[in-house]
Protein backbone atom coordinates (compact mmCIF):
# COMPACT_ATOMS: atom_id res chain seq x y z
CA UNK A 1 0.00 0.00 0.00
CA UNK A 2 1.60 3.70 -0.79
CA UNK A 3 1.22 6.04 1.61
CA UNK A 4 0.05 9.27 0.61
CA UNK A 5 -0.14 12.73 1.88
CA UNK A 6 -1.85 15.94 0.64
CA UNK A 7 -0.57 19.32 1.18
CA UNK A 8 -2.71 22.30 -0.40
CA UNK A 9 -4.14 24.92 1.49
CA UNK A 10 -7.30 25.52 -0.16
CA UNK A 11 -9.87 22.84 1.92
CA UNK A 12 -12.13 22.03 -1.42
CA UNK A 13 -8.58 20.50 -2.95
CA UNK A 14 -7.60 18.67 -0.37
CA UNK A 15 -11.17 17.56 0.12
CA UNK A 16 -11.21 16.56 -3.67
CA UNK A 17 -8.37 14.73 -3.79
CA UNK A 18 -8.90 12.57 -0.66
CA UNK A 19 -11.80 11.18 -2.26
CA UNK A 20 -9.73 10.62 -5.48
CA UNK A 21 -7.53 8.62 -3.38
CA UNK A 22 -9.81 6.77 -1.69
CA UNK A 23 -11.21 5.14 -5.27
CA UNK A 24 -7.75 3.94 -5.43
CA UNK A 25 -7.24 0.13 -3.96
CA UNK A 26 -3.35 1.00 -3.53
CA UNK A 27 -3.45 3.95 -1.91
CA UNK A 28 -4.09 5.09 1.36
CA UNK A 29 -4.58 8.76 2.57
CA UNK A 30 -2.29 9.51 5.90
CA UNK A 31 -2.87 12.96 6.06
CA UNK A 32 -3.65 16.00 4.89
CA UNK A 33 -1.56 19.62 5.17
CA UNK A 34 -3.05 23.31 4.70
CA UNK A 35 0.79 24.42 5.02
CA UNK A 36 4.24 24.03 3.94
CA UNK A 37 5.62 23.49 7.87
CA UNK A 38 2.58 20.94 8.72
CA UNK A 39 3.25 18.73 5.61
CA UNK A 40 6.93 18.16 6.08
CA UNK A 41 6.20 17.18 10.11
CA UNK A 42 2.97 14.82 8.98
CA UNK A 43 5.19 13.39 6.47
CA UNK A 44 7.23 12.54 8.41
CA UNK A 45 5.73 11.41 11.33
CA UNK A 46 3.43 9.12 8.75
CA UNK A 47 5.89 7.76 7.12
CA UNK A 48 4.19 8.97 3.84
CA UNK A 49 5.50 7.27 0.72
CA UNK A 50 4.56 10.45 -1.51
CA UNK A 51 3.65 14.03 -0.85
CA UNK A 52 1.08 15.62 -3.27
CA UNK A 53 2.36 19.21 -2.96
CA UNK A 54 0.89 22.64 -3.91
CA UNK A 55 3.54 24.94 -4.03
CA UNK A 56 1.41 28.33 -2.88
CA UNK A 57 0.77 27.53 0.85
CA UNK A 58 1.25 29.69 3.82
CA UNK A 59 4.12 29.89 7.04
CA UNK A 60 6.46 27.73 4.68
CA UNK A 61 5.60 27.36 0.85
CA UNK A 62 6.09 24.57 -1.31
CA UNK A 63 9.70 25.04 -2.44
CA UNK A 64 10.66 25.84 0.97
CA UNK A 65 8.70 22.65 2.22
CA UNK A 66 10.31 20.28 -0.62
CA UNK A 67 13.62 21.08 0.34
CA UNK A 68 13.04 20.44 4.22
CA UNK A 69 11.09 17.15 3.39
CA UNK A 70 14.28 15.96 1.28
CA UNK A 71 16.62 16.75 3.92
CA UNK A 72 14.78 14.99 6.30
CA UNK A 73 12.89 12.15 4.71
CA UNK A 74 14.76 11.32 1.64
CA UNK A 75 13.10 8.48 0.53
CA UNK A 76 9.24 9.89 0.45
CA UNK A 77 8.60 11.26 -2.72
CA UNK A 78 7.30 14.94 -3.87
CA UNK A 79 4.60 15.33 -6.71
CA UNK A 80 3.99 18.64 -6.96
CA UNK A 81 0.35 19.37 -7.93
CA UNK A 82 -0.06 23.27 -9.19
CA UNK A 83 -1.92 25.51 -11.19
CA UNK A 84 1.90 27.72 -11.85
CA UNK A 85 3.47 26.39 -15.09
CA UNK A 86 6.44 29.29 -15.27
CA UNK A 87 9.71 28.42 -15.79
CA UNK A 88 11.52 29.51 -12.38
CA UNK A 89 8.62 27.61 -10.55
CA UNK A 90 9.28 24.57 -12.73
CA UNK A 91 12.78 24.71 -12.48
CA UNK A 92 13.01 25.46 -8.74
CA UNK A 93 10.70 22.88 -7.28
CA UNK A 94 12.84 20.28 -9.16
CA UNK A 95 15.65 21.55 -7.99
CA UNK A 96 14.39 21.65 -4.59
CA UNK A 97 13.65 17.92 -4.89
CA UNK A 98 10.25 17.46 -6.28
CA UNK A 99 10.42 14.33 -8.62
CA UNK A 100 7.18 15.23 -10.16
CA UNK A 101 5.46 17.95 -11.40
CA UNK A 102 1.69 18.00 -12.69
CA UNK A 103 -0.68 21.14 -12.82
CA UNK A 104 -4.24 21.25 -11.13
CA UNK A 105 -5.93 20.88 -14.70
CA UNK A 106 -5.03 17.05 -14.90
CA UNK A 107 -6.91 14.51 -15.39
CA UNK A 108 -8.14 12.39 -11.81
CA UNK A 109 -6.49 9.21 -13.10
CA UNK A 110 -3.23 11.08 -14.02
CA UNK A 111 -2.70 12.32 -10.95
CA UNK A 112 -3.13 8.85 -9.53
CA UNK A 113 -0.68 7.18 -12.07
CA UNK A 114 1.72 9.99 -10.78
CA UNK A 115 1.17 8.54 -7.43
CA UNK A 116 2.06 5.21 -8.73
CA UNK A 117 5.27 6.49 -10.77
CA UNK A 118 7.07 8.66 -8.61
CA UNK A 119 7.40 5.57 -6.18
CA UNK A 120 8.32 3.24 -8.86
CA UNK A 121 11.17 5.72 -9.41
CA UNK A 122 9.63 8.00 -12.33
CA UNK A 123 9.50 11.63 -13.44
CA UNK A 124 5.83 12.10 -14.22
CA UNK A 125 5.53 15.83 -15.78
CA UNK A 126 2.99 17.71 -17.49
CA UNK A 127 3.68 18.66 -20.75
CA UNK A 128 3.48 22.24 -20.26
CA UNK A 129 6.55 21.59 -17.07
CA UNK A 130 8.22 18.92 -19.66
CA UNK A 131 8.33 21.77 -22.42
CA UNK A 132 9.77 24.50 -20.14
CA UNK A 133 12.68 22.11 -18.98
CA UNK A 134 13.49 21.57 -22.75
CA UNK A 135 13.74 25.12 -23.28
CA UNK A 136 15.65 25.80 -20.48
CA UNK A 137 18.16 23.07 -21.00
CA UNK A 138 18.87 24.27 -24.62
CA UNK A 139 19.12 27.83 -23.22
CA UNK A 140 21.88 27.12 -21.13
CA UNK A 141 23.61 25.25 -23.41
CA UNK A 142 23.44 28.17 -25.66
CA UNK A 143 24.75 30.47 -23.19
CA UNK A 144 27.58 28.22 -21.84
CA UNK A 145 28.85 27.43 -25.48
CA UNK A 146 28.82 31.59 -26.12
CA UNK A 147 31.60 32.00 -23.83
CA UNK A 148 34.95 32.02 -24.41
CA UNK A 149 37.64 29.93 -22.49
CA UNK A 150 38.85 32.74 -20.49
CA UNK A 151 34.94 34.04 -19.80
CA UNK A 152 34.50 30.52 -18.63
CA UNK A 153 37.68 30.72 -16.35
CA UNK A 154 36.80 33.69 -14.97
CA UNK A 155 32.75 32.64 -14.31
CA UNK A 156 34.76 29.54 -12.52
CA UNK A 157 36.88 31.52 -10.12
CA UNK A 158 33.53 33.58 -8.92
CA UNK A 159 31.64 30.57 -8.60
CA UNK A 160 34.92 30.01 -5.79
CA UNK A 161 34.14 32.94 -4.46
CA UNK A 162 37.40 35.01 -5.36
CA UNK A 163 36.82 38.46 -5.89
CA UNK A 164 38.04 40.79 -9.01
CA UNK A 165 41.61 41.18 -7.40
CA UNK A 166 41.91 37.58 -6.83
CA UNK A 167 40.67 36.35 -9.92
CA UNK A 168 42.94 39.04 -11.81
CA UNK A 169 46.09 37.52 -9.70
CA UNK A 170 45.33 33.95 -10.48
CA UNK A 171 45.11 34.16 -13.91
CA UNK A 172 47.94 36.65 -14.52
CA UNK A 173 45.75 39.58 -15.79
CA UNK A 174 44.54 43.30 -15.22
CA UNK A 175 42.03 43.83 -12.88
CA UNK A 176 40.08 45.64 -15.56
CA UNK A 177 40.19 43.07 -17.74
CA UNK A 178 38.46 40.71 -15.24
CA UNK A 179 36.09 43.00 -15.08
CA UNK A 180 35.72 43.75 -18.73
CA UNK A 181 35.23 39.77 -18.59
CA UNK A 182 32.23 40.23 -16.03
CA UNK A 183 30.30 42.10 -18.00
CA UNK A 184 30.63 39.94 -20.93
CA UNK A 185 29.34 37.11 -18.93
CA UNK A 186 26.78 38.97 -17.18
CA UNK A 187 25.37 39.82 -21.04
CA UNK A 188 25.64 36.32 -22.32
CA UNK A 189 23.96 34.85 -19.29
CA UNK A 190 21.30 37.43 -18.64
CA UNK A 191 22.16 37.96 -14.78
CA UNK A 192 22.92 41.05 -13.39
CA UNK A 193 25.50 40.59 -10.38
CA UNK A 194 27.92 38.09 -9.51
CA UNK A 195 26.15 35.88 -7.56
CA UNK A 196 23.33 35.33 -9.92
CA UNK A 197 26.53 34.30 -12.29
CA UNK A 198 28.19 32.06 -9.56
CA UNK A 199 24.96 30.15 -9.16
CA UNK A 200 24.42 29.37 -13.18
CA UNK A 201 28.13 28.37 -12.66
CA UNK A 202 27.31 26.02 -10.19
CA UNK A 203 24.54 24.43 -12.43
CA UNK A 204 26.17 24.58 -15.50
CA UNK A 205 29.54 24.14 -15.64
Amino acid sequence: MIKVLVADDHAVVRRGLSTLLATANDLELVGVASDGAEAVQLAVESGAHVVVMDLSMPVVDGIAAIKELTARAPSCRVLVLTSFSDQATVCDALRAGAVGYLLKHAEPEDILDGIREVVRGGCPLDPAAARILLNASRTRASAADALTAREREVLILVAAGLNNGQIARRLDIAERTVKSHLYSVFQRLGVTHRTEAALWAQRNL
